[in-house]
């Protein structure tokens, strides 16, 4: 009994222990690197080993060390690989996370040890509300934004009436509570979906069918898309019912889903032919280094983390210890991104543009993502003034 107390207390006080600076810069990496959607997690970590090359592989002057973990699409080995990070190996900063339901489990470690964190992907609503904390920050956006975009589109199309179909975990609720949020016409029904087992959709596309809504909205990111675009199609669905999408056709899921992808709208806050400079190396760049493939916006934002990262470290010369200073470095957010410019809310959430998305050709009959058209300027998440930090 005596050692089980010891041991709790030891780690209590680990975790509220100050971090020290040492020789190096260590930052912890949390992804999927394995199982079908690994390919996200890949594209996150080439794209931020990416930024390393170009600051050198070095920040203030120090050697940069990155501590990849798996979380295995796994909000409890989520909490334990962020754990170790911060106890074991005594991470200067932690990034990475796709998932919303991975990052909320692993939040209070973070929280707790006052460890820096920059998310670069995850955007559950309670991060940019009562969650959130002076030392973390998001590069991608907050949950509701993406699909509110899309609901906005629908209005700008005369779209009437919608189903809504997404999968039961916090991202999908947020996703659809987006839609709603924007989208004037009607909601004929809405599906949630066993989250991540689930990958046939049949019956939530006959409820949809049978519904009589004019359109659908759907959010499923990953392999979770590739199935779903197809059976959507498959179902013959595409000439009846147009669908809108947030997050489900991206550069790491195109290549499987083909053909299929063609006509069917997204929004997103970057893609690959956003014209300013910082962007079109960061995408030539990626290109030579990772032949065969594009980007995507999971790997945009990692990129950005890193530059983050790097600008909170320059402004305190390299010395990690001091937290205020890098905070206080970070919200005024002085990077290159490759999105452009934009300004963090008080609650370390982006205030920054959504863009319309399509799938196009090019002239060599590859398909890619084509920026169509701004939806919204300076968007800033609802859940701003519900962050305790003004």
């Amino acid at each position: 009994m005596r050692t089980a107390f010891w041991l709790a207390g030891a780690a209590a006080l680990a975790l509220a222990s100050p971090a020290f600076a040492g020789d190096t810069i260590k930052i912890g990496f949390v992804s999927t690197f394995s199982g079908p959607t690994a390919v996200i997690g890949n594209d996150m970590r080439n794209s931020f080993e990416l930024a390393l090359d170009h600051l050198g592989r070095k920040m203030g002057g120090k050697p940069v060390e990155v501590i990849y973990e798996d979380d295995t699409f796994k909000p409890d080995v989520g909490k334990q690989k962020t754990e170790k990070l911060i106890l074991s190996d005594k991470v200067d900063f932690i990034t990475g996370y796709i998932w919303s339901n991975v990052l909320l489990a692993s939040l209070k470690p973070v929280m707790d040890s006052k460890t820096m964190m920059v998310v670069a992907n995850a955007g559950p609503s309670q991060l940019a509300g009562e969650l959130c904390s002076p030392y973390v920050f998001s590069v991608s956006w907050q949950n509701d934004q993406t699909p509110a975009a899309m609901g906005l589109y629908m209005n700008q199309k005369g779209v009437k009436s919608v189903f809504l179909i997404g999968p039961n975990y916090a991202a999908g609720k947020d996703m659809l509570a987006g839609v709603k949020s924007t989208f004037k016409g009607e909601v004929k029904g809405e599906e949630y979906t066993v989250w991540p087992s689930q990958l046939d959709f049949s019956a939530e596309l006959s409820k949809a069918r049978a519904s009589g809504a004019q359109s659908i909205f759907a959010f499923y990111p990953g392999a979770a898309g590739v199935q779903f675009l197809n059976q959507y199609t498959q179902a013959g669905l595409k000439q009846q019912m147009p669908l809108y999408t947030a997050f489900t056709i991206d550069e790491t899921t195109l290549p499987l889903q083909k053909e299929n992808a063609l006509g069917v709208p997204g929004a997103q806050e970057w893609v690959n032919d956003l014209p300013n400079e910082q962007n079109k190396k960061f995408v030539e760049d990626y290109r030579k280094k990772y032949p065969g493939v594009r980007p995507s916006f999971y790997g945009a934002q990692s990129y950005d983390a890193a530059q983050l990262i790097n600008s909170a470290v320059i402004a305190v010369k390299g010395d990690t210890s001091k937290k205020d200073e890098m905070k206080a470095a970070m919200e005024k957010a002085n990077i290159k991104s490759v999105r452009g410019p934009f300004k963090f809310g008080n609650n370390h959430i982006p205030v920054q543009n959504f863009y319309l998305q399509d799938v196009v050709k090019d002239a060599n009959g590859q398909l890619s993502l084509k920026t169509m058209a701004t939806i919204v300027k300076d968007d800033q998440d609802h859940f701003h003034d519900k962050c305790p930090m003004k």
